[in-house]
């Protein structure tokens, strides 16, 4: 049963990835615009950012090392100082979106209160939660919090699709037509969305928080969140998607609002229906902001070889001062940005587009590391890890090279 809950890393980081303030939006906007077209992305996406979840976690519990400090190892000083601004740059970013969100999410039963001031309860609760809590207690209750988004995949069936049209979307085609730009931002969007670099940051160094080790059968752990966490959150945003084909295309709405994807779970079971879909997004958005918030932290201590840890031995230590002050200062970061008036769900849109600039920066050093006997002895990639990870790596490249054009060509950008 312990191995069963340790799940928990796998599913807060997928959720993280997959449903978070922008994602919930995002997929449903995807399934308003184009109906069941872009599912195509998503097992795309879930491929992808399990294969190398499942890397970062064996590489973590055999050499005993987190993705940043694989990253300068084997990319140099130079490199890896690129990769990190990149990275906190983006993390800022999704840190204050993530907030952003909570209070967005908030204002759904507060409607009275200022935003403002919903915005200073959210980020205060977090922080506080994050301080107390240790880390396996974060990762539970936010991660399993989550799974009440579920009532997306039982309002996906209750909507009673038509399931002909449903898997014909997971058949990936060339669109064209004056849609073709709109088309590919959201297909880029879903697919980077999966594997921004935080996930495998978070995921990663949670390994070694929780005392990974091969010898206590941690490996199958590490195969159990990499399958069923990630293959969960892609489920969810298939959900989010076919939800939004069945209620919002046919009326050619377009759910640019919190508010308004969270009318799918109220139109198929009332108060219920959004009272799940409540505190399942506050599970995945806290969850998201706090996955943010560490990654950055985490990439920081490691880049600079200082202490890092939220674990109750660097906690009774005290040996992970700058690793804390890190985690508390892009909460205070976020929040300034979000007084601004930012749209949180626009500013995970930048994020999650311009990630995949950092993303094959992030994952090469994954896959010359899992790959390396040296470090690896006889849990090296096979042949199906390595060729999975060099396809997804020059997937990524691609990408990369694809989705800033695409994110102004759209003008998602200015709203």
């Amino acid at each position: 049963m312990s191995k069963v809950l340790q799940i928990a890393l796998g599913v807060v980081a997928a959720l993280g990835g997959f449903v978070d303030i922008g994602e919930l939006v995002f997929n449903s906007q995807a399934g308003a615009e184009f109906g069941y077209q872009l599912l195509w992305t998503v097992p795309i996406g879930v491929v992808g950012i399990a294969t190398y979840a499942e890397m970062c976690g064996r590489v973590a519990t055999i050499t005993k090392r987190p993705v940043f400090d694989v990253v300068r190892q084997r990319l140099g000083f130079g490199p890896g100082l690129v990769t990190l601004i990149a990275s906190e740059a983006i993390n800022i970013l999704v840190v204050a979106a993530e907030v952003g969100g909570i209070a967005l999410i908030l204002q759904l039963y507060f409607a009275d209160l200022p935003f403002r001031v919903l915005l200073l309860i959210g980020a205060t609760a977090i922080i506080l939660l994050v301080w107390i809590l240790p880390f396996e207690g974060i990762e539970r209750i936010f991660g399993y919090g989550g799974l009440c988004l579920a009532v997306y995949i039982v309002a996906a069936v209750h909507l009673n699709p038509d399931w002909g049209d449903v898997a014909s979307g997971f058949i990936p085609h060339w669109q064209t037509g004056e849609d073709t730009l709109i088309y590919w931002y959201f297909a880029v969007g879903v697919i980077a969305s999966a594997m921004v670099p935080y996930e495998v940051y978070f995921y990663s160094s949670g390994a070694i928080e929780e005392g990974w080790d091969e010898k206590e059968g941690d490996l199958t752990v590490n195969r159990m969140n990499a399958l069923f966490g990630f293959a969960l959150g892609g489920v969810f945003s298939v959900a989010l998607i076919m939800v939004a084909a069945e209620l919002f295309h046919p009326l050619q709405i377009s759910p640019e609002f919190l508010g308004t994807t969270a009318l799918g779970a109220q139109i198929s079971f009332g108060q219920t229906g959004l009272l799940l879909a409540f505190l399942g997004m506050m599970g995945a958005v806290g969850g998201a902001a706090i996955e943010g918030s560490f990654a950055g932290a985490y990439a920081f201590a490691q880049f600079m070889g200082w202490e890092w840890g939220k674990s109750k031995k660097a906690r009774k230590s005290r040996r992970a001062p700058a690793f804390n002050s890190a985690w508390v200062l892009l909460f205070v970061i976020a929040f300034i940005i979000d007084l601004t008036g930012a749209n949180p769900i626009l500013i995970t849109e930048y994020a999650v587009v311009m990630a995949v600039v950092a993303l094959p920066l992030t994952y090469l050093p994954i896959l010359l590391i899992a790959r390396d006997e040296r470090y690896m002895g006889e849990h090296v990639n096979g042949r199906l890890a390595n060729a999975l990870g060099v396809f997804y790596l020059a997937l990524l490249t691609l990408v990369s090279v694809v989705a800033l054009p695409l994110l102004f060509a759209t003008n998602h950008g200015s709203g």
